[in-house]
């Protein structure tokens, strides 16, 4: 079958956006690192930026911010997208792979809009598959966790973070099919049976991803613990400060254990797939940025903080 064929390593729509957001996320981590508060409009864009308790410690916001506050319980909405669009995403994929059904021409379109590259042989679609089926199986835990583990205040977050967290899953996920080696419509598997592709890097990435699931769910359980007594009622909804399992090491282990998932999936990509390793770099400098903001924040709220933990990298960072 004739179809569209392109270079693998160009830059595509998909990588410049991932790239262009990391070099955002640089830049604002940059900003706090090195001059916060002295840059024109600085106090507008620390209002942008910050969210939950990184909001409440921020002194003499503009009024005008007040007006694009959204509740920051409304995460689980980040969830709930994620659930059920990348579950579709998977879904059509789980169809082509097994019942040879293609994928919506719409998607198809979608995928090849966004630089989707027409694989021939040397990818492997059992990686893909599995990246997906994590992607979707976190996305279904962090929703379970945003009604039965944390515990959300009154805190908020910008209208702006609020759109940008429903945009990103859909974009997420459709960077993982545009992975998926394919045949036009259909998807191009080496091989006679899927599971025959197995690859060492399978089972490391597997073995990565729950291991740091499990821990992000730990230090979730936590922080959430601190709002409820041991009878696990909810009892206040003041912020104190965590122990236990990697909070030890750093102020936000739940950050460091979102870029431990996403590098786990790249290694289940066999750690050459150039796109997704422009996310994880778009994950590490987000998540450093917010884990510095929720570091400065317990550092100027709690004289007793621990001095020896780091923000976001054990010993480090």
């Amino acid at each position: 079958m004739v179809s569209w064929v392109a270079d693998p390593s160009a830059l595509n729509p998909l990588r410049a956006v991932w790239l262009t957001l990391a070099a955002a996320f640089l830049l604002a981590l940059l900003q706090q690192l090195l001059c916060p508060g002295r840059l024109p409009g600085s106090a507008l864009f620390q209002d942008l930026i910050s969210y939950g308790k990184t909001k409440c410690g921020s002194s003499r916001r503009p009024a005008i911010c007040l007006s694009f506050d959204v509740p920051k319980r409304y995460f689980s909405h980040f969830y709930i997208i994620s659930v059920l669009w990348n579950g579709f995403l998977l879904w059509c994929l789980t169809q082509s792979l097994f019942l040879g059904v293609p994928f919506p021409k719409w998607l198809h379109a979608l995928l090849r809009m966004l630089g989707a590259v027409q694989f021939r042989e040397g990818e492997l679609v059992l990686s893909a598959f599995l990246v997906l089926v994590f992607l979707w199986l976190h996305s279904l835990r962090r929703l379970f966790e945003c009604f039965h583990v944390s515990v959300f205040s009154s805190a908020m977050i910008h209208i702006v973070h609020y759109c940008f967290g429903l945009v990103y899953y859909i974009l997420v996920g459709i960077t993982v099919l545009s992975q998926v080696p394919m045949d036009g419509r259909n998807v191009f598997v080496t091989g006679k049976n899927l599971f025959m592709q197995a690859r060492w890097f399978h089972i490391l990435g597997m073995m990565m991803f729950i291991w740091s699931s499990l821990h992000q769910y730990k230090c979730h359980v936590i922080l959430g613990n601190l709002r409820k007594n041991k009878a696990g009622v909810v009892i206040h909804c003041n912020y104190q400060i965590p122990f236990g399992d990697w909070f030890r090491y750093v102020s936000s282990p739940n950050y460091l254990a979102e870029l431990m998932i996403y590098i786990s999936m790249a290694v289940t990509f066999g750690f050459h797939n150039l796109t997704w390793w422009l996310v994880v770099t778009y994950v590490f400098f987000n998540q450093a940025l917010c884990a510095f903001l929720s570091h400065r924040f317990y550092r100027s709220k709690f004289v007793s903080y621990p001095k020896h933990r780091k923000a976001f990298l054990p010993f480090l960072f």
